[in-house]
């Protein structure tokens, strides 16, 4: 074992896709950075675990950030485009997905990157860390830091820096959130102590043989059916059948991303050993988890007659154990950083009758502290029936949508440690907020605020705890090369040419956003008003007579049996579409998903 000496201005222990945006940021803003990843690829959730269908953040006014640049180079690089599954609209290969971001790390000249690491120690003076010591494939280095970011899924950093965090479910009676169970509910069930953290999945990759699953009444495969499955998975189907249950996850050249919710391959049990610190626990954890996604994936491939196969999608340098495996599993919950601020469920819900966005978050002082927006509706993973939240979605462009919130610097910084940011899912949350903060797209945009803080820091020579929201708003909405939203304007997409103008104004006066109307509040903007609107290589013309159908639903029907349901991410299609009363012939642009299934439309001809 030999021991060296490294200093560096802002040090990442990454390994979740928050982490590796926070390092892109801090290192495009000038800062020498220190990336550290546990594995061998870089993305966490985006590629190296396989959740390759992103949730939420879907509208062009929330494709802002290094989520809108990964969402448009994603577009740019798989050539048959990102429609191809129902439960997002966009799906993409993991492979994609690790280039992009190991592109966007090579491509900056003060970042460098240490793959297969092992956290040893974190050194701290009062409320500082000063130094972090780790084995880097066997050999022990201590780095100095001015600034530390845990970009990790499980908050992997915070106990070794004796940081505050929250662990586990938090009774209705602390915060008042609406879904939370009681005092007395958590103090009885066994149920809460079981399932300490959301149920995480151990994604697995198939790969579909053809087209569509074909109907064999001699095998007893029924397309929409629910087949007989082995015991434990039995009612895997049942809620959508046999091949929607497949597609459900599809990608890119017929892969298929399982991981799938209802009496699948989530992962329930004996959770509490990746938490431990013993890697025995967790190495026996891994492999029960491998071997249930497996035999989730077995039973589907006995169930398909074989249209479904194991895939071909994590290569053996992403140190995943096969091919069709992920490298890591799906962490939906950890470690929660105790922050200067907390989201709680009340901060992601709807302001009252009408409104369609929660409430800004302030200071005592009335100062907006917002540096980043999510949408997500909140979604929580345990075994038996779904547990019950307080709705936050809306009728928006021919679908739901969940409704826009915003997530406080004071959630990325720690109560304690000075000098420590959050920058994936241990960012400063309750257990029920975190349904809804945990997914790629407000990660990827969570970390790149606290990658800019934290340069931010550096280059004004104070500490992240002192350090202006403002500023970091300023540096989001003006970064030249990923412009991140600090407020979320339903009527203004990421390629409007205002859109910093509008970004810019609202910050002087955030309350107006409340009770904001999720359609342009200034009529109809047109796609030469918006500097045109992007489109995708499949991109085609759709003619048709075009019918609303009284409830927020549209479908264009093309004759000889032929109907599309209509949806729309661009808000100028919204709103022309809300105003529609009757029916109409119509001449559309759009891309088509045959899985959704669904035309996304972009312009009308």
């Amino acid at each position: 074992m030999s021991a060296s000496l490294d200093t560096v201005e802002v040090l990442v222990w990454g390994g979740g896709t928050g982490g590796a945006a926070a390092a892109i940021q801090s290192a495009r803003g000038g800062a020498s950075t220190l990336l550290l990843t546990p594995g061998s690829w870089l993305g966490g959730m985006v590629s190296a675990a396989g959740v390759c269908c992103p949730d939420g953040n879907e509208l062009t006014p929330w494709q802002t950030g290094l989520w809108g640049a990964f969402l448009r180079e994603l577009e740019r690089r798989e050539p048959d485009g990102l429609d191809h599954n129902w439960v997002s609209c966009f799906g993409y290969r993991p492979t994609t997905a690790e280039q992009i971001l190991q592109d966007w790390v090579a491509a900056e000249p003060k970042l460098l990157w240490w793959p297969r690491c092992r956290l040893l120690e974190v050194e701290r003076q009062h409320s500082l860390i000063t130094a972090v010591r780790v084995d880097v494939d066997g050999e022990q280095r201590r780095v100095g830091c001015q600034v530390v970011i845990d970009g990790s899924d499980r908050g992997d950093l915070l106990p070794l820096a004796e940081a505050p965090f929250r662990f586990g479910w938090e009774v209705q009676e602390q915060w008042g959130e609406p879904s939370a169970p009681s005092r007395q509910r958590l103090a009885t069930e066994p149920f809460f102590q079981e399932q300490p953290v959301q149920s995480p999945t151990w994604v697995v990759m198939g790969q579909l043989q053809n087209a569509h699953l074909q109907a064999d009444p001699a095998r007893g495969i029924d397309p929409d059916g629910c087949p007989k499955l082995p015991a434990t998975f039995e009612r895997a189907c049942e809620a959508f059948g046999l091949e929607r249950t497949l597609t459900y996850g599809r990608l890119p050249g017929g892969l298929v991303m399982l991981n799938w919710p209802l009496h699948g391959n989530d992962w329930h049990w004996g959770l509490d050993r990746a938490f431990g610190g013993d890697p025995q626990q967790e190495a026996e954890l891994y492999a029960e988890m491998q071997a249930y996604s497996l035999r989730f994936a077995e039973a589907l491939i006995e169930a398909s007659g074989g249209w479904l196969q194991l895939g071909d999608a994590f290569p053996a340098e992403s140190g995943s154990p096969a091919p069709w495996l992920a490298a890591m599993p799906y962490w939906r919950e950890g470690r929660r950083m105790v922050g200067r601020a907390t989201v709680i469920e009340q901060d992601l819900l709807p302001l009252g009758e009408g409104a369609s966005c929660a409430a800004m978050p302030m200071d005592a002082a009335g100062a907006l502290q917002s540096i980043a927006v999510g949408n997500y509706a909140n979604d929580h993973h345990y075994p038996g029936p779904d547990w019950p939240l307080a709705a936050k979605s809306c009728r928006w462009g021919g679908r739901w949508t969940g409704t826009p919130f915003c997530i406080p610097y004071g959630a990325l910084v720690s109560a304690e440690i000075d000098n420590l940011l959050a920058a994936d899912k241990a960012i400063s949350t309750s257990h029920m907020a975190n349904g809804a903060t945990r997914l790629q797209p407000l990660v990827l945009n969570v970390g790149q605020a606290a990658g800019a803080a934290a340069a931010l820091a550096v280059q004004l020579n104070c500490r992240p705890a002192n350090l202006s929201p403002l500023h970091v708003q300023q540096r989001l909405i003006g970064d030249p090369q990923a412009p991140s939203a600090a407020l979320p304007l339903w009527d203004t997409p990421w390629h409007h040419p205002l859109w910093r103008d509008r970004q810019r104004s609202a910050l002087a006066d955030p309350t107006s956003l409340m009770h904001q109307a999720p359609t342009p509040p200034s009529g109809f903007v047109s796609d030469a008003d918006s500097g045109g609107v992007p489109t995708a290589r499949q991109v085609s013309h759709w003619p048709g007579h075009l019918v609303p159908d009284g409830s927020g639903g549209f479908t264009l029907h093309q004759g000889q049996g032929i109907s599309w349901p209509l949806i729309t991410l661009e808000p100028s299609i919204h709103h022309w579409l809300a105003q529609l009363e009757r029916p109409i012939d119509i001449n559309l642009v759009g891309v088509v998903n045959r899985w959704g299934p669904w035309l996304r439309v972009i312009a009308v001809a």
